[in-house]
């Protein structure tokens, strides 16, 4: 629940930010010099941008937590087995082993995202977050029946 609540501070601050950024592009726009509309387009650039990516990242965050609940039903996520540091931390040497666990089930049934959902977690835990996002992605794709990039 933490999670979600510093997501939601973030992107609350993250809309206030590009409001702010836009307002001062339109006053930009709005002196009238050639330099000033140029800077003032470029300015609206990023708060464009930045709500873009906003967006598509709050998509994939409720898709990936739609999935989660999923197998939550079906009896699916995966146990937290790791083995952790005194300081709380997953130990890499136990990440390694639930992940080439979790390999080899995804090379075992390359077409269910159940087991490209259980092999992103196995990632993140790996501390590899871009393959963890990408098998995330897929998972996705494979449970919304899209076409699947290699």
């Amino acid at each position: 629940m933490g999670a979600k609540i510093t997501y939601a501070v973030t992107a609350a601050v993250l809309v206030v930010y590009f409001v702010l950024v836009g307002s001062r592009g339109v006053m930009l726009i709005q002196s009238g010099t050639l330099l000033t509309v140029t800077f003032g387009v470029a300015v609206l650039i990023l708060p464009v941008i930045g709500i873009w990516f906003l967006w598509k990242n709050t998509q994939f965050v409720q898709r990936a937590n739609r999935l989660a609940a999923e197998l939550d039903a079906e009896g699916g996520l995966p146990v937290d087995e790791l083995k952790r540091t005194p300081a709380g931390r997953i130990d890499r040497d136990s990440a390694d082993e639930v992940f080439a666990r979790r390999k080899a089930e995804t090379e075992d049934a390359p077409d269910d995202w159940r087991s490209w959902f259980r092999l992103a977690i196995a990632y993140h835990d790996a501390r590899d977050t871009s393959r963890a996002r990408r098998a995330m992605q897929h998972a996705i794709a494979l449970h919304d029946g899209k076409p699947v990039r290699a």
